[in-house]
């Protein structure tokens, strides 16, 4: 091994039934450096890490570690070794504390008991280490997706391992959130440990990368220094193509208002809130984080209780109680969490896509599988899912994979008003731009559209209008012709008698 790297990866091989995920593929990685891995959903980046922290086994191929070669059997193996990660997807046991989640598997003992006293502790200072307010004894399940997040964070750093792997570490976090786990990037740096960061967040990469290895289609295509790169070339490289329009919007025909909220309530988060969505209508919702943006979803959706308002559509009041009250009233909701409540991982690509319209009634009993393949096929073409067969568990498909099943699935319902909730969060520019366009079809065939995002740009991009969100309340309704980061941003941050002044 040259001295130069503290892990290679040689011809790294990975099969699958029916598909082969990574073809001969490399990667070398410099102590002290960031290495951004790049590449469409499907190109094999998180699979590449599966492989290295032993979650999947290679096919064939070499790893060197340290100068040693491994081959680790389990992810208990790697961070014995040295090797920690960040998941994309997050799997805190709910039900236990902070501190629970942090020393899962190797909490500290007096005796034979576990000494809960120097567990607190312990967590205390990493937490003071990295500048961070959490409460360590704070039941995970009232937490917020982005402090789950951190907790994550803290817990890979927490080992004290040569190389820790983010993969999409940011998705759910704060701008100052972002900005604390870039100073813990940098103290890391600054002791000699490596970061492997796989992320599509074009200004992170460029901000704190130091090398860039891109990925496509399973196959390794370059590593390059990444001040040598430009944003459109990393771009090219990953898709193999050249994108000129990441929100493909299309001037649709937008008609009468088709669905009404009235001064909503449901707990702190949504409080007297009230929007009108007109027929062909792509109407995006922004705010930071905590801002009550999903949580109105989920009220109009029936996951959430509604203590007061109305919700009104085609003119007709509705009481929802229930999502299943919901999808018979054509509403349809991809939720902001993929792994959560939207996919279940063990079923297959069919199942996902067909259980809303399977729990309709809609392919009777016995069921109509000729239907269920038909209607599948249709979506994976239309929304170009990568998958070998409709069989394949979603659990299997890359993130931007799943969430496009997820898209399919709400489709087959024939909702009036889709709601989507961060639809492209961890999906590539490739799959972003697919996603983006095909709701602006949708919206000229006559369906009314929400986006909730928290990507500004993004939600500037394919909304005819947006409503800004600030603790709870409706701050601020811009049309198209007023739309700028600025003043979204003014309104986000304050309420809407103060950004008015």
């Amino acid at each position: 091994m040259s001295e130069e790297y503290v892990l290679e990866m040689h011809d790294i091989v990975k099969e699958f039934p029916g598909v082969k995920a990574l073809k001969g593929v490399k990667l070398q990685v410099r102590p002290g450096t960031v290495h951004t891995l790049m590449g469409e959903n499907g190109a094999g980046k998180s699979t590449l890490m599966k492989c290295l922290i032993g979650i999947q086994p290679v096919t064939s191929g070499k790893v060197i570690f340290k100068g040693q070669e491994v081959n680790f059997k389990s992810t208990r193996e790697a961070l014995d070794a040295g090797i920690s990660m960040i998941f994309q997807e997050l799997s805190p046991v709910l039900e236990r504390t902070v501190s629970d989640n942090v020393w899962l598997g190797r909490e500290p003992k007096k005796g034979i008991f576990t000494d809960h006293k120097k567990m607190r502790e312990d967590c205390l200072e990493l937490f003071q280490r990295m500048g961070l307010e959490l409460d360590p004894d704070e039941k995970m399940k009232n937490l917020t997706v982005a402090k789950m997040q951190m907790v994550e964070i803290i817990k890979a750093v927490s080992y004290n391992a040569s190389i820790v792997i983010m993969d999409e570490p940011t998705s759910a976090l704060t701008e100052s959130e972002v900005e604390d786990l870039f100073k813990i990037i940098g103290d890391l740096k600054a002791k000699g440990v490596a970061i492997i960061y796989i992320s599509h967040k074009m200004d992170e990469i460029f901000r704190i990368s130091d090398d860039i290895s891109i990925y496509r289609d399973g196959e390794y295509i370059t590593t390059e220094r990444a001040e040598n790169l430009t944003q459109d070339e990393v771009i090219k490289l990953m898709v193999g193509r050249e994108i000129t329009n990441m929100f493909p919007k299309v001037e649709c025909p937008i008609g009468d208002v088709v669905f009404k909220v009235e001064d909503l309530c449901a707990g702190r988060m949504v409080r007297h809130v009230s929007f009108d969505l007109r027929k062909g209508e792509i109407l995006g919702f922004a705010g930071l984080v905590g801002a009550g943006r999903t949580e109105i979803m989920e009220t109009i959706f029936g996951m959430r209780h509604k203590e007061s308002g109305r919700i009104i559509k085609d003119g007709k009041e509705l009481n929802i109680k229930s999502p299943k009250q919901a999808i018979e009233n054509h509403i349809g909701l991809l939720t902001e969490d993929r792994r959560g409540n939207g996919i279940v991982g063990l079923l297959s690509i069919r199942e996902n896509m067909c259980i809303a319209k399977l729990n309709l009634g809609q392919y009777g009993m016995p069921l109509n599988q000729k239907q269920m393949v038909k209607d599948t096929q249709q979506y994976i073409d239309s929304i170009r899912v990568k998958t070998p067969t409709q069989e394949t568990p979603i659990m299997n498909l890359s993130g931007g994979n799943q969430q496009k099943v997820l898209v399919g699935r709400w489709l087959l319902t024939e909702p009036d008003i889709l709601i989507v909730d961060e639809p492209t969060r961890g999906i590539d520019v490739g799959a972003k731009a697919e996603i983006h366009s095909l709701l602006s079809e949708l919206a000229g065939q006559g369906k009314s559209i929400i986006v909730v995002s928290s990507e500004l740009p993004e939600v500037m991009g394919v909304a005819d209008r947006i409503v800004i969100m600030h603790e709870g309340y409706v701050s601020g309704v811009l049309d198209r012709s007023e739309f700028s980061q600025e003043i979204i941003m003014k309104y986000a941050t304050s309420h809407k008698e103060e950004a008015a002044g």
